[in-house]
C-alpha cells in the first residue's frame, strides 16, 4: 500500500513566506520604498562596483592627496592619493559579503541549535540554552574584540568571531518558533499518518517556524554591519589600506580637518546601508504579521 503523502503545510496564512511578502498588503510608505530601493542599490553597487570605479582604489598617488570633491575625483582622494569613490565602490562587496557570511552562518548554527533544543528533549534544551545564555551575557563586540584579537588583526577573524557570537540570537528565537509550531493541527496530523521525523522537521516545522527568522536577518544586516565596521576602525578587523569601509574610517580619521571626505562618504555609506536594511527589515515584520498590519494600516 502507497504510503500517504502529506504536502508541505502553509501555515495559518495558507500561503509560504515569498508570496506572502509579495502580494499586496497595506500601503507601502514613501519612506519604506526609499529603503528599499537604497538597499537594492547597494546590493547592486556590491556585485558590479569594481566595474563602476573610475580608478584603481589602491594606486597611490601622492602628488593628489587629499584633494577634495571635483570633477575627477566626485568624493576627493585620501592621504595618498588614492580616489574615495573608488575606494568606496570596492567597499560596498567587501563589507556586505563580510556581513553576509557572518548572518548566513550564525543563522545555520542557531537554527540547528534551536531545532534541538525545542524537539531534542527537556535535558538537551536545558543544556544548550545554558550554553546560549553565557553568549548572550555580554554583548557580542565584546566577544568578538576578544576572540578577533586572539586570532590575530584581519577582516578574516572579525568574520570568524562575529560567526562564533552571533548565533545565540537566532538559537534562542528559533526555539521559541519551533516549539510553537511543533504541537500545530498541521504538523500533528502529519505524524499521525506516519512521516518520518526528519521530513516532518524539514518540510512542516521548519518552513512554518521560520518566517520570523527571516525578518530578523534582514534587521541583522545593519547591526552586524556596524560591528564589522567597529571592529576594523578599532585595529583588529579589516586593516589599511583594505577597501573596508570602517577600515578607510579608521586609516582617515587623523586627518579629519583637512580631509574630511575621506571619513564622511565611507561613514554615509555605512549609515545608508545600515538604515536602509533596518527599514527594509521593519517593513518585512508587518508584511509578515496580520496583526501589525491591522493595526499600522
Amino acid at each position: 500500500m502507497k504510503p500517504a503523502t502529506v504536502p508541505m503545510a502553509k501555515g495559518p496564512a495558507g500561503r509560504s513566506l515569498p508570496r506572502r511578502l509579495l502580494a499586496p498588503a497595506g500601503r507601502s510608505t514613501v519612506v519604506d520604498k526609499v529603503a528599499i530601493g537604497i538597499a537594492a542599490a547597494m546590493v547592486l553597487i556590491a556585485v558590479a562596483g569594481p566595474l563602476l570605479a573610475p580608478h584603481d582604489p589602491y594606486a597611490v598617488n601622492l602628488p593628489q592627496a587629499l584633494h577634495g570633491p571635483s570633477g575627477e575625483h566626485w568624493f576627493g582622494t585620501d592621504a595618498t592619493g588614492r580616489d574615495i569613490l573608488s575606494r568606496v565602490l570596492h567597499g560596498a562587496r567587501v563589507s556586505l559579503l563580510a556581513t553576509v557570511i557572518v548572518i548566513a552562518v550564525a543563522t545555520l548554527i542557531g537554527t540547528l541549535v534551536g531545532t534541538l533544543a525545542a524537539l531534542g528533549g527537556r535535558a538537551v534544551d536545558e543544556v544548550l540554552m545554558r550554553i546560549c545564555d553565557i553568549g548572550l551575557s555580554l554583548p557580542p563586540i565584546i566577544l568578538a574584540l576578544g576572540l578577533a584579537a586572539a586570532l590575530g588583526p584581519g577582516l578574516r577573524s572579525a568574520v570568524i568571531a562575529l560567526c562564533l557570537t552571533w548565533w545565540p540570537g537566532y538559537a534562542r528565537l528559533v526555539r521559541t518558533l519551533v516549539r510553537d509550531v511543533r504541537d500545530a493541527e498541521y504538523v500533528e496530523g502529519a505524524r499521525t499518518l506516519g512521516v518520518s521525523t526528519p521530513r516532518l522537521v524539514f518540510r512542516h516545522v521548519l518552513p512554518n517556524a521560520l518566517n520570523t527568522l527571516y525578518v530578523q536577518t534582514t534587521l541583522d544586516v545593519s547591526a552586524v554591519m556596524l560591528v564589522i565596521s567597529g571592529l576594523s576602525f578599532v585595529g583588529v578587523g579589516a586593516q589599511v589600506p583594505s577597501a573596508e569601509w570602517g577600515a578607510m574610517i579608521s586609516g582617515s580619521a587623523a586627518n579629519l580637518t583637512n580631509g574630511w571626505w575621506a571619513v564622511v562618504f565611507p561613514g554615509l555609506a555605512i549609515m545608508l546601508t545600515a538604515v536602509s536594511f533596518n527599514l527594509v527589515g521593519d517593513w518585512l515584520r508587518v508584511r509578515n504579521d496580520p496583526t501589525l498590519r491591522g493595526r499600522l494600516s
